[in-house]
């Protein structure tokens, strides 16, 4: 594996990874959601965290896996 496969392969990991941790916080430690949004200040940057990494993190990682495939064809 080249090191810049590897290294957006480790990126995607850790940014899907806090998005999947900030979601789960959110959701059981900072006071969950009701249909209005989350019930306190920290649910609510935990959910922007979320949103912001979630998404950034499953297409890095993507990325990453096409890149491998791309790798491993050569």
């Amino acid at each position: 594996m080249r090191p810049d496969t590897r290294t957006l392969l480790r990126s995607g990991i850790y940014i899907f990874g806090t998005g999947i941790v900030a979601a789960l916080l959110m959701f059981t430690v900072f006071g969950g959601i009701s249909h209005q949004g989350p019930h306190t200040n920290s649910g609510w940057l935990a959910l922007i965290l979320a949103i912001g990494c979630l998404p950034t993190g499953f297409l890095t990682l993507l990325l990453a896996v096409f890149k491998l495939i791309g790798d491993a064809r050569r």
